[in-house]
Order: C-alpha cells, then structure tokens, then sequence
C-alpha cells in the first residue's frame, strides 16, 4: 500500500509528462493511413511508396540515439530535454501540418515536407521518452511508463477516430482553405502544439548537477557503446530481447490486414481492425500492467508476457494450417481472431511498458538519453529488416507450396512465435533491472 501511496504522488506528474506521448500517437498512426494516399498521386509502384515509408524508421535509427546523448549532456536553466521539445516538436507540428497542401503541389514538395517532418519528429522522440526517468524514481517507472504508453494510446484513439473523420468534412476556411481530404492535418498540429505549452507550464525538470569535463570530452560513440562494454551484461540481453520481439510484432503487423482479407473472409473496411483492437487492448492494460510488475517484477512478467505471445502466435499459425477448413465459420473466424487480437495487444503492451523502466533502471542519472536511444536503435532496426524478412517467406510459400491465399501467410505467423521464444530464453540471463536495482556505474 506504502508503494500504491508513493507512485500516486507521481500521477499528476506522469500525466502531463505522456502529453508528449499523446503528439505521437496521434500524429504516427495518421501519418501511416495518409501519406501513402497522397503519394499515390504521384507513385504508381507501391514498392517505391513503402520505401519512402520506411524514411521514419531509417532516421529513427540513427537520429534518436544521438540527439538523445547529446540531451545528456545539454545544460540549460529549463532543463536538459526541455529545450528540445520547445523547438523541435512545434517545428514537426508545422511540417505534419502542411503535408496535405505540400501534396497539391508537386512531389518534390511533398517528399521536402515529409523529410523535414521526420528529421525533426524523430529527433525529438529521444528527449520525450527520456524525461519521464529523469523526473519518476526508478521504483515507480513501470507504473509511469504504464501511463505515458495510455496517454499515447488516447492520441491513437483520438487520431484514427475522431480526426481522421474531418478527412471528409467539406468546408471552406481561412487561411486552410478547401477542408476536404486535409483537415486532420493542421487540426492535429494544433492539438500538438497545445501539447507542447502543457509541458512547458506545467511539468518542470530536476536540477542537474554539471557536466564533468570528463563527461564532455568524452566522444559520442564511446557514450552509446558503454553499455555494450560492461562486464555486467544484462543491458546486452534486454536490448537483444527486445529486438527479437520487434522482429516477431513488425514482421506480422503489416501482414494482418490481408490475413483477414484473404484467409478470414473479413471485408475490406474490417481489414484494420486486427490492429485496432490490439491497440485499445494495449491502451486500457498498460497502467494494470505496471501496477502488476511492480508486485511481481518486471523480469518475470515480460517473460510470462513473451510466452503468452509466442503461445498466440503459434497458435495462429497452427490455425492457418487449416487452411479453407477455417472459413467455413466465416464470421466467428474473424471475431474469434480479433478476440486473440485483443489477448495479444495486452500482453504485447506488458512487454512494451516495462522493458523500458528495466533499461533505465540500469542507467545513471547522466545517461538515461543513451539508453533511451540505443533502445531505439534495437527496436527500429528490427522495424526496418523485419517485414522485407517476413515479405520474402510469404513469396518462398507462394512460389515453393503454391498454397490456396487461406494458407498463404502460415509462415510468418511461425517466424513471430519463434522470434517470442527466442525472446523468452535471452530474457532469462537477464540479472537486473528491477526496481529496486541499483544502476551499472
């Protein structure tokens, strides 16, 4: 009860912090539905879409780690990440703003505006993530983590829901113009840039002691590969964790749609809503999530979490073995999916929610940033290898088994629960990262 009592001092705290979750969960999923609309107009070849598509993720690769090192080491009276929320995330909010118009007006545009917006969306990305452990005590983290990731999930809802109708809205307005096909754009902007003024008056940094000049001449490379030089290899073993996880959920994410298309029968409208309930699942579990990993450990909860995805994913592909034997229940099929669906967000969202606090718990208070980024250069090279990987074994089945479409995406669905598995064996050498767990010096 003494814990419930301490975390809840935080709450207001954690909040305002997700603020800066919610400007991403509600411009990503956004971004993601329209931008390859819009590139339609002047892309005929879908491979060339998705490769412009994957700009976010090669960026996050390399950005996030550096700038979030390089807010380690900043000092100002407004903080150390402050300062890069004030200016960057305003400036994403202006160019996510102006896509839909940058569209109407050529290509070369279109791709300026789309580049400017992940340079500085990704950027930013590192900073927001970090000041949560730089104001929650390590104790409470997978409590905090569990609200911020619901504060993201409530800009998802928000973004796919409720903005992405005013897609349809037409209207004339000032300075916007013809609303139709482009509202949701500056309108999401707006609801960022209110964001923004939320942390900045309301949610105030730690002192932090000085950069020692040791801290400052030492180059940035050997600051991110620390971690990876420590006799103490638990960092090692969560960072490889969490990529074989990433591989597993990014292999399968793109894919889902046209398994329920394809295999379940379900219609072109109800292609998206596999992920959609995996989401509100992740959304409305991430806080209980948490609250349970701080009674049980967080260790042990990502591994019964694990188990239960590979248990999920297996059983996904035993199912799509069956092949035309399935679509003979049509709709119960589908809702019986997306009943899993749900199961999996929760324990995908257990994952997700205290992986990060078991990372921080290992870092000192001067480089929380790096192990924010080098969480990042994990989770997103997996994003980026892993659906060409599960792209190319839906084209071997093809061309190899010449499978009926029922049977089609059987492979993948064995990839991801061997990827989980896989997962759960490297998590069991992890010896740290719970709360109580002092950091590797």
């Amino acid at each position: 009860m003494a814990n419930d009592k301490g975390f809840r001092k935080y709450l207001g705290l954690t909040f305002l912090i997700g603020f800066g979750f919610f400007t991403m969960g509600l411009m990503d999923p956004l971004y993601d539905t329209y931008v390859p609309k819009f590139l339609q107009k002047y892309i005929s070849s879908f491979s060339l879409i998705g490769l412009v598509m994957t700009l976010d993720n090669v960026l996050q690769l390399f950005l996030i780690p550096i700038v979030a090192a390089w807010s380690d080491k900043t000092r100002t009276k407004i903080g150390r990440r402050m300062p890069f929320i004030i200016v960057m995330l305003p400036l994403a909010a202006l160019f996510f703003g102006l896509i839909p118009d940058s569209a109407g007006v050529s290509l070369v545009a279109l791709i300026l505006v789309i580049f400017m917006l992940n340079i500085f969306k990704t950027s930013v990305r590192g900073p927001i993530v970090a000041l949560m452990p730089d104001t929650i005590p390590g104790e409470y983290r997978s409590e905090a983590n569990g609200v911020i990731n619901t504060m993201g999930g409530l800009g998802t809802i928000l973004g796919t829901l409720v903005l992405a109708r005013l897609m349809d809205v037409k209207m004339v307005l000032p300075v916007i113009g013809q609303t139709q096909g482009k509202l949701a754009f500056p309108v999401a902007s707006l609801f960022v840039v209110l964001a923004v003024i939320t942390l900045v008056l309301f949610v105030r940094e730690k002192e932090h002691p000085e950069v020692t000049e040791e801290e400052q001449k030492e180059p940035l490379l050997k600051s991110l590969t620390s971690i990876f030089r420590h006799e103490d290899k638990s960092a090692v073993y969560i960072l490889i964790s969490i990529f074989l996880w990433f591989m597993a959920h990014e292999g399968v994410k793109p894919y889902l749609g046209l398994y329920a298309r394809d295999a379940l029968k379900a219609s072109e409208g109800s292609m998206a809503l596999p992920q959609g309930i995996a989401g509100v699942a992740y959304a409305l579990f991430a806080i209980p999530m948490g609250a349970l990993a701080h009674k049980i450990g967080r260790k042990k909860l990502i591994k019964i979490s694990l188990i239960a995805l590979a248990s999920i994913t297996g059983l996904f592909f035993l199912v799509s073995l069956f092949g035309p034997g399935i679509t003979a229940i049509k709709n119960s099929a589908f809702l019986v999916f997306l009943a899993l669906m749900f199961i999996y967000g929760i324990f995908w969202g257990s994952v997700i929610t205290n992986s990060f606090p078991m990372l921080w718990q290992l870092s000192t208070f001067g480089n929380i940033g790096i192990y924010t980024g080098v969480y990042y250069l994990f989770s997103q090279s997996a994003s980026i290898l892993a659906p060409p990987i599960t792209g190319l074994i839906i084209d071997i089945t093809k061309r190899v088994f010449k499978p009926s479409l029922e049977y089609l995406y059987s492979g993948i669905f064995l990839f991801a629960a061997l990827c989980m598995l896989s997962a759960f064996f490297v998590m069991s050498k992890v010896k740290r990262g719970e709360a109580l767990d002092k950091p590797i010096e």
